[in-house]
C-alpha cells in the first residue's frame, strides 16, 4: 500500500522567535473579481474616546531574586511594567482589570423585569452591549440624531509585573546584571469621565441603538525619588532586595453607539489558505460554501437567469397562474 505521506517534509525547527500573521486574502489590484456582497453587521453611529490616569505608590516590595551577602546596585538600566493576567483563573483578583461603570443623562439603558440592563452580543463574542432608549422624536423631525450624556465610572484593581534591570557589584567587586522581579499589588484608583455621544432615531428602525465601552490598560513606572541609595533598599546578610516604586496607570477607554445594518460591500472573495505540510490525503473539504451567485457557471459561460419571485397581490389566482411560466 502506497503513500503520499512524506516524513521528511516535516520540521520541528523553529526559524524565528516572532512571527506575521497570513490572512489569506489576496488581490491582484484589478477590479476582475471584484463582487458585490450583502453583509449583516454592525455600525458604528458615534464614538468617543477618553485617556485617562491616575498613580500608585508602593513602598517596601521585595524583588527576586537576592542579590548575594554584601552586594550593591551600582546602575538601573531599564525599569519594565506590564499588567499581571492568570490565564488559568480569568476571576483570580490578582488579574489586573479595568471595570467601568456608566449612567446615562437624556437617555436610558433598556433593562429587563429584575431591573438590569438588557446586554446582546457584541463582536468581542461577549454580553458587551447594552441597549439605549430616549426620545428622539424631536430630532428625527429635523433629521438628525439625538444627544444623550453620561458619566463613567472606572475601577482599577489587581497587580502589575515590575521587572528591573540593574548593575550589580558582588562582594568580590565583579560586576553583572540581573533582573529583578516582583509581582505587586496596586492600590485601587477610581478614576472619572464624562462624555456625550448622538444616537440615531430608536422608531426609524428594527432595532435599538446600542452602547459599547471597553477600555485597555497598561503601566509605567520608576524609583519613588529616582535615587537608588534612598529608594533601594539591600539586606548586607541576605542580600534581599526591597524597592519603593511609583506607579502611573494609563488607561484608554472608548464608547460606541453601534446599529446593526446591512450593508453592501466590494468583495474579492472567501480567503483560502495554503497548508503548510505535505498532505496524507489527496483532497480535503471546503469550509465555506460555493458562492450561489457567482456568474462562473460550470456548464454554461452565460450568467444564470434568476428565478422569478411571485408577487404578492389582491388579485385572483388565475391572473397569477402563469408566473412561473
Amino acid at each position: 500500500m502506497s503513500s503520499n505521506f512524506k516524513p521528511e517534509s516535516i520540521s520541528l525547527g523553529i526559524t524565528d522567535r516572532c512571527c506575521d500573521g497570513n490572512t489569506g486574502c489576496e488581490w491582484d489590484g484589478t477590479l476582475r473579481n471584484v463582487m458585490v456582497e450583502p453583509i449583516f453587521t454592525q455600525k458604528v453611529y458615534d464614538a468617543t474616546l477618553v485617556n485617562l490616569q491616575g498613580l500608585s505608590t508602593v513602598n517596601n516590595i521585595r524583588f527576586t531574586p537576592n542579590l548575594g551577602r554584601n552586594a550593591r546596585i551600582i546602575r538601573i538600566l531599564d525599569i519594565r511594567c506590564r499588567r499581571f493576567f492568570n490565564p488559568k483563573n480569568i476571576n483570580d483578583p490578582r488579574n489586573l482589570i479595568v471595570d467601568p461603570d456608566t449612567v446615562l443623562s437624556g437617555g436610558q439603558f433598556v433593562k429587563d423585569d429584575k431591573g438590569h440592563p438588557v446586554k446582546v452580543i457584541g463582536p468581542d463574542g461577549f454580553m458587551s452591549e447594552k441597549i439605549i432608549f430616549a426620545d428622539t422624536s424631536e430630532c428625527d423631525e429635523e433629521g438628525e440624531g439625538t444627544p444623550v450624556f453620561g458619566t463613567q465610572r472606572v475601577k482599577v484593581r489587581g497587580n502589575v509585573i515590575v521587572e528591573i534591570d540593574a548593575v550589580v557589584q558582588t562582594s568580590s567587586n565583579r560586576r553583572r546584571t540581573v533582573t529583578l522581579t516582583a509581582n505587586i499589588p496596586i492600590t485601587p484608583v477610581e478614576l472619572t469621565n464624562f462624555f456625550e455621544l448622538c444616537i440615531p432615531s430608536v422608531f426609524g428602525g428594527a432595532f435599538f441603538p446600542r452602547f459599547a465601552e471597553f477600555c485597555n490598560i497598561l503601566c509605567e513606572t520608576r524609583l519613588a525619588t529616582n535615587s537608588v541609595t534612598r529608594d533601594i533598599d539591600i539586606n548586607p546578610e541576605t542580600g534581599e532586595v526591597r524597592i519603593d516604586l511609583i506607579i502611573a496607570i494609563c488607561i484608554a477607554c472608548e464608547k460606541k453607539i453601534i446599529v446593526p445594518v446591512q450593508l453592501c460591500v466590494l468583495s474579492t472573495g472567501f480567503p483560502e489558505l495554503s497548508p503548510e505540510i505535505s498532505p496524507v490525503c489527496t483532497t480535503f473539504p471546503s469550509l465555506f460554501p460555493r458562492q450561489i451567485d457567482d456568474d462562473n457557471d460550470s456548464d454554461n459561460n452565460d450568467p444564470p437567469c434568476p428565478r422569478p419571485r411571485p408577487r404578492l397581490s389582491l388579485e385572483s389566482e388565475e391572473e397569477n397562474e402563469d408566473i412561473y411560466k
